[in-house]
């Protein structure tokens, strides 16, 4: 392993300020001795990097977030280790805080390690996205927004044009993009077609208002969680930076925990925490919180192991005739669906791939229906 304590300033923390039930006395940060890291565990990172930020005005740099998650209690299910690393160094230029942020992922997905970051401007995606480049790993990413953070090709890469250049990269490690909340009055039409033709996911937010499972299956297929703050409601956290509409915060963290739970996510950012007050820390801090308990709730129940855990079942089309295959976990009662490769299909990827989805996705196939998730991963499968 590389050594990322290089990237790191430590922390000032007194563990005896916090009683053995309390996180702040059960974490291990680095409080000048970089923790020894152990696999299957969270790591918490502060990212202050806001030159990529499209606001001229000054963003506000602080961490006090960190003392009101310390202050919450840990759940019944905490048994494995949560690592505070302390915060990232900005580096001279934008693109040295991206190299030192895709460095620290890097080795931490590799040791089966999730990220926490707290962010600092939605850019940083591209430096997390970096880590997957060099792991060759295909991502899936998910993002939490009310906009769609595209650009013009000729327009300089930022806080709200991330998504173009990452997009442009070749080779493409990115397998999908799936968008929860999005308010169309923030989006420019051509931007929800080039979504459309891609086939790529979007859950309005109006569609999550009307059923909050909708937006679950997306969580749960995503490799990589993408938290713009800003889309919380502004009356929520008190910000003037944010928007009038929006998510509640029990909604995000009731996606948080959906985030947590599931199997494949390997790293989750909380980015645009700028308009800084007690209020928007304490929101921090749960739904910090939210996600840590669903990652220690984690059943490992994904469709690949023993045919007893799970019920399978078998559905053909008429139309079309297509055969749709679905899976329901006896441990968490979830389900997937199995797409196959069609016959023009590349060796460069797995033969089958399994879509999380939801019991009305079952419903809608047995009316002689094609799910939305399933054609769409259909579509994406043969292109490549």
């Amino acid at each position: 392993m590389s050594d990322i304590s290089l990237y790191f300033s430590s922390l000032e923390l007194n563990s005896s300020d916090y009683n053995e039930d309390q996180i702040g006395g059960f974490i291990k940060a680095n409080t000048g001795e970089f923790p020894e890291l152990e696999s299957d565990a969270i790591a918490l990172i502060y990212v202050p990097e806001f030159r990529g930020n499209t606001t001229k005005e000054k963003s506000q740099v602080s961490s006090n977030f960190r003392d009101s998650f310390y202050q919450l209690y840990k759940g019944k299910k905490w048994t494995k280790k949560i690592y505070d690393l302390g915060e990232i160094k900005p580096g001279q230029e934008l693109k040295d805080t991206y190299f030192a942020l895709s460095k620290v992922v890097e080795e931490l997905v590799k040791l089966r390690i999730v990220p926490i970051i707290i962010g600092g401007s939605q850019d940083l995606i591209l430096g997390i996205y970096e880590a997957y480049e060099r792991l060759e790993q295909l991502v899936n990413i998910c993002s939490i927004d009310h906009a769609l953070d595209l650009g013009d090709l000729e327009r300089e890469s930022d806080s709200e044009s991330y998504l173009t250049p990452l997009m442009l990269k070749r080779p493409c490690y990115l397998f999908n993009h799936a968008n929860i909340g999005l308010q169309i009055p923030y989006v420019r039409s051509k931007d929800v077609k080039l979504f459309e033709q891609l086939f790529f996911d979007v859950c309005r937010l109006g569609e999550y208002n009307s059923d909050f499972r909708v937006a679950e299956p997306h969580l749960r297929n995503a490799d990589l969680i993408n938290i713009d703050f800003k889309a919380i409601k502004a009356s929520e956290v008190f910000s003037h930076k944010a928007n009038p509409n929006g998510f509640y915060s029990e909604q995000m963290c009731q996606m948080a925990r959906y985030a947590g739970i599931s199997d494949k996510v390997n790293c989750i950012g909380v980015f645009n925490y700028m308009d800084v007050n007690e209020i928007s820390d304490k929101l921090i801090a749960d739904i910090i919180w939210y996600f840590s308990d669903g990652y220690f709730s984690r059943c490992g129940d994904f469709p690949m192991g023993s045919k007893s855990d799970y019920k399978k079942f078998t559905v053909v089309l008429e139309e079309g005739n297509y055969t749709i295959v679905f899976f329901k976990s006896h441990k968490s009662n979830r389900w997937w669906m199995e797409v196959p490769y069609p016959p023009s299909g590349g060796k460069k990827y797995e033969r089958h791939h399994l879509v999380p989805c939801n019991k009305f996705d079952y419903d809608r196939a047995m009316k002689n229906e094609m799910p939305d998730l399933w054609w769409k991963t259909y579509q994406k499968l043969s292109s490549h």
